[in-house]
């Protein structure tokens, strides 16, 4: 009885266990509340809380609402107007900032307006082309590995164009080559205005041909009942354009387009997910390029390219570094960097003054340092008015402040502030180095200042160099420090041979080597037979008494020696050293038996020894031997000539050498 009331308890505690287990919060879906309204139907959420990670500044959301039409809106509490009363799926798409949880999974949320209402304000379209392109995209927030990211493709058929209907191909490039791994996926189209999916050709191809309305003057030769014809025309700047552009990405997706009216604007939702191999690199730089290839000769080809930095987690203050893997061998006082550093006013009011402080890297020349944009966009102090907006650059030894001065830049959670990209803001710049630098990666950072508040500081921006390979020559003379019974011992070589390893290292590396030996021909005793008191009869003479006969070689070989495994470093500019393993075969060898008869000497005096020659052998690629060396360079070890000494001992002859090579390194 016992027993079974033990079994009805754990049963019972298990069931009320499970019962109030709680669900983790960044499980939580956001949910969609929506109301009816006279100018239409106005959307909120809720949303899981925000729990702030430990010395950011207070967390926030953003929003980027999808309605379901081709119709979007990047406000918290958007009113939307439906054009009439079928289904729509509604979805938002929240990211949280400064927060240290997971961002709330997104679920479409049905919806059917009541009555149809007219298109007034449906589209928000206009906010987006705010470059005054026919092309243009945004995103809603900056790629973190692991998290999807919504992207808005829009396009237009601008009124300057002056075409009523215009037909074409929009298309999306991903995945640029400049990484060896897709970083992205895209998962999921979404489109409203019946773009027909086309295929992409590598060359571009496609755009080479566009159609142009016969000129007014050949149509009236044809009549005014002839229908309006159109001719081919060939668009080589365009092809060329579009050929670039895809040869830089791996992925490429197009769509068809057709009467697009003008100053008609349309988008497509594009649903990317970060791939396993997408790089954590939070410094790291990706493009997304978007081309406008309209049919019609007046319309231009566009293109918009986004740079998008990788993130550890959603920061609207973030500094990059275009292009932050960088090919050394191009590297120098002539190269400049270029670094931008975004800010956001997160507050509940104005910012009427940003300083951003930068730490300039001490390879980096803070003399050079030349501004090449910025927002708000503004005039130098130096040239300005009293209490003009203005930006003032000050530099101490190791820092430069650009100081925005007497602007109005909304806060996020400012009343009526409804438009994000108002808050925000950034400074762009170039920088060049001071000499050529050391292969070694430098960092530098920001704080950024809101008025009087606690500095804000931004990710690190890591500039990093690419391995690049660095083939080398190699010429040496080598010589024995002992004679020995071996081909190799005692006998002087000439080295030929290449090499390859990083370019310019500055720490430990490995190197790889292939190279040739030609040794000097040598004659070398295979065996002594004493004479035991044997005669051989001599020309001319009687018999003479045999000493001994010596049973010889004549060697010629000629060796290749690879060296799979070589570690080493320099140490400055001018020296380096390594050690390492060599594996050499016969590649020729050249031997020639002899036979040698040594008489003994008699009162008559001596006779001269009677040698005996036999038909040349010939052999390769046998004799695999195993030899250890260890070296040193002085010179420009890094990269142009130097001069080296190599040690080397062979394990099976237990023979010893050095060799003094020439070795240039390109």
């Amino acid at each position: 009885m016992k027993k079974l009331v033990c079994i009805l308890a754990l049963l019972s505690f298990g069931t009320a266990f499970a019962q109030t287990q709680i669900v983790p919060a960044d499980t939580v879906p956001a949910i969609i509340h929506h109301q009816s309204e006279s100018n239409g139907i106005k959307f909120s959420s809720t949303l899981r809380p925000l729990r702030q990670i430990a010395g950011a500044p207070e967390p926030f959301y953003t929003y980027f609402w999808e309605f379901g039409d081709g119709s979007f809106s990047f406000e918290k509490e958007p009113t939307h107007f439906f054009p009439d009363d079928k289904l729509y799926q509604v979805r938002l798409f929240a990211t949280n900032s400064y927060d240290d949880g997971k961002r709330p999974p997104t679920r479409p949320k049905p919806l059917k307006p009541g009555t149809s209402r007219p298109v007034l304000a449906s589209n928000q379209g206009s906010s987006l082309f705010k470059s005054g392109g026919s092309i243009e995209m945004k995103t809603n927030c900056m790629p973190k590995p692991g998290d999807d990211m919504m992207l808005v493709l829009g396009y237009r058929n601008k009124p300057e164009n002056g075409i009523a209907n215009l037909s074409g191909t929009i298309a999306f490039l991903y995945n640029d080559k400049e990484f060896n791994k897709d970083n992205f996926e895209l998962a999921e189209v979404r489109s409203y205005y019946n773009e027909k999916k086309s295929e992409m050709d590598k060359y571009g191809s496609f755009a080479a041909l566009k159609q142009q309305t016969l000129n007014p003057y050949t149509a009236s030769l044809k009549g005014p009942a002839a229908p309006e014809t159109t001719i081919p025309v060939f668009d080589p700047e365009g092809s060329a354009l579009i050929k670039e552009k895809m040869n830089a990405f791996r992925k490429a997706e197009g769509w068809k387009f057709q009467n697009l009216k003008s100053g008609q604007e349309n988008f497509l939702f594009l649903h990317l997910k970060t791939t396993p191999e997408m790089i954590k690199d939070t410094n790291a730089v990706v493009k997304l390029t978007g081309m406008f290839i309209p049919d019609d000769a007046l319309a231009a080809t566009e293109f918009f390219t986004m740079e998008l930095q990788i993130v550890a987690s959603h920061d609207p203050n973030k500094m990059m570094l275009k292009n932050s893997r960088m090919n050394y061998r191009f590297t120098g006082k002539n190269r400049k960097l270029t670094y931008k550093v975004k800010f956001q006013n997160t507050g509940k009011g104005p910012a009427k003054k940003v300083d951003v402080g930068v730490a300039i890297p001490p390879n980096l020349n803070i003399a050079s340092i030349e501004i090449l944009d910025s927002k708000p966009k503004i005039v130098n102090c130096d040239a300005a008015y009293v209490n003009q907006s203005c930006m003032d650059t000050v530099r101490t030894v190791d820092s430069v402040h650009f100081v925005f001065k007497n602007i109005y830049l909304p806060g996020l959670q400012q009343k009526g502030v409804n438009d994000a990209d108002s808050t925000m803001g950034y400074v762009e710049y170039k920088i060049g180095f001071l000499e050529k630098p050391k292969k070694l990666p430098f960092r530098s950072g920001a704080a950024i200042v809101f008025d009087k508040n606690e500095p804000i500081y931004t990710n690190r921006a890591t500039g990093k160099y690419k391995t690049g390979l660095s083939p080398g020559i190699i010429a040496g003379y080598g010589f024995p420090f002992e004679s020995g019974n071996s081909p190799f011992s005692g006998q002087k070589n000439i080295t030929l041979g290449l090499s390859i390893a990083p370019y310019a290292p500055h720490r430990y590396f490995f190197q790889a080597e292939l190279y040739m030996n030609s040794f000097s021909e040598k004659e070398f005793l295979i065996k002594r037979t004493p004479g035991d008191g044997r005669f051989i009869p001599v020309p001319n003479r009687k018999e003479e008494k045999i000493d001994y006969v010596d049973s010889t070689a004549k060697i010629r070989v000629v060796t290749i020696n690879l060296v799979p495994l070589q570690i080493r470093r320099n140490f400055n500019k001018y020296f380096g050293a390594g050690i390492g393993t060599l594996v050499s075969f016969n590649l020729d060898k050249q031997a020639t038996p002899l036979r040698t008869i040594v008489l003994e000497a008699s009162a008559a005096g001596s006779s001269p020894p009677i040698i005996k020659s036999f038909k040349k052998i010939s052999s390769s690629f046998n004799d695999f031997q195993n030899t250890f060396f260890a070296d040193i360079q002085v010179g420009k070890v890094h990269v142009g000539p130097a001069i080296g000494f190599r040690y080397l001992y062979t394990l099976q002859h237990s023979n010893n050498r050095l060799i003094t090579y020439l070795t240039w390194k390109f």
